[in-house]
């Protein structure tokens, strides 16, 4: 572990390796509260809470939420732990996977100094984080196909390059990136390889988040707002070494999700297999999409996708969408992204949904022939 932990410190910003984080009040009372007390059952229940400046009336809703969530959310570390295969210590949660890409830039990119490496077409945020910290951005364009191109990658590359983000199955594409060539990232690229695996689930190749322990340069993102249909939650993960974890932790708000959040977060996750069966639904549909969407004439080619997405290309993307969207069918035009023209990007909805959305496309009509 001393070997990581110099290997990952050579890479974190001087303050940050430097940083004392901010102790909340449960941080401090979370030993007190495991031990029991003189007089009283071993339950936290029957303690008298003074230590936060909390509301020790409750609040106005019938359920009590007047104290503050555990801070390292050690439940539904747990719980996630034993889904994923992990262990909790090795677990970052947040506020969304897009708390975790802006921890990751607090703290390994220097303002104004460092650089990140993405590969366009992929998902925007990482060019948003980027731009709000100051980093500079190399880009190392995906093929024309969308495969990635390894040498083009680490030609872009130098001392300063600090994050390289690999969505993986990707978005807007729907594409998984081969085995090979995240092997090849992982062992050249100098900084540290983020693999954004939110649609994962929908994907029959094997994740990375079970070979952590061959990389400590690595760190994997997953979501419960995808397979899962928790997007309304906003639970996002960070799977690491312990120390990247640490770090992450070190530099998050105290209560960065809620109690509610967690505690159905552990249901859902304690209902596994529904969301199994689910995944398998969405699975056929988007096999069926994809069988049904190339005979209907405005669409020219429908990609092979791993998602619960496909990226179409259509005669006119810009007239589709508002086609689409006069009919009550909203979608995302990509349109804008590279090697993306004319594309757009279809959600696999309900078997009622999709039914619908090719009995509209079936009927397009070129309005400006």
């Amino acid at each position: 572990m001393n070997k990581i932990a110099d290997k990952i410190a050579a890479l974190t910003r001087s303050n940050i390796r430097a940083l004392k984080p901010y102790s909340s009040a449960r941080d401090e009372s979370s030993k007190q509260l495991l031990e029991p007390v003189s007089g009283f059952p071993s339950n936290g229940s029957q303690r008298i809470m003074l230590d936060a400046n909390e509301n020790s009336f409750g609040g106005p809703l019938e359920e009590d939420f007047s104290r503050y969530p555990d801070p390292q959310q050690r439940s539904l570390k747990h719980a996630l732990a034993n889904l994923k295969g992990l262990d909790p210590e090795q677990i970052f949660i947040g506020n969304g996977s897009d708390e975790a890409i802006d921890l990751l830039f607090r703290v390994f990119v220097e303002p104004g100094r460092d650089n990140v490496v993405i590969m366009p077409p992929t998902y925007g945020m990482y060019t948003v984080q980027a731009d709000i910290h100051g980093a500079t951005i190399y880009h190392a364009p995906l093929r024309s196909d969308f495969s990635p191109d390894a040498e083009l990658v680490l030609s872009v590359t130098d001392e300063f390059s600090k994050l390289l983000f690999l969505c993986s199955p990707n978005n807007p594409t729907g594409q998984s990136l081969p085995e090979d060539f995240v092997l090849d990232m992982l062992r050249s690229f100098p900084g540290v390889v983020v693999v954004d695996e939110a649609y994962a689930d929908f994907s029959e190749k094997p994740g990375w988040a079970l070979r952590l322990h061959e990389f400590p340069n690595l760190v994997v993102l997953q979501t419960l707002s995808k397979a899962w249909g928790l997007a309304g939650l906003r639970i996002g993960m960070a799977f690491s070494n312990p120390f990247v974890i640490n770090l992450l932790n070190k530099i998050k708000y105290p209560y960065n999700l809620s109690a509610i959040t967690m505690r159905l977060a552990i249901e859902a996750i304690s209902k596994h297999e529904e969301v199994v069966q689910k995944t398998a639904n969405i699975l056929l549909e988007r096999h069926r999409l994809e069988h049904e969407l190339p005979r209907i004439s405005c669409v020219e080619k429908v990609y092979p996708s791993d998602a619960n997405f496909l990226l179409v290309r259509v005669v006119d993307a810009e007239d589709v969408y508002q086609y689409l969207a006069e009919n009550g069918i909203i979608v995302r035009n990509r349109s804008r992204e590279s090697n993306c023209e004319n594309c757009l990007r279809l959600t696999v909805g309900t078997e009622t949904e999709n039914e619908r959305l090719l009995q509209v496309l079936a009927e397009y009509p070129k309005r400006n022939p």
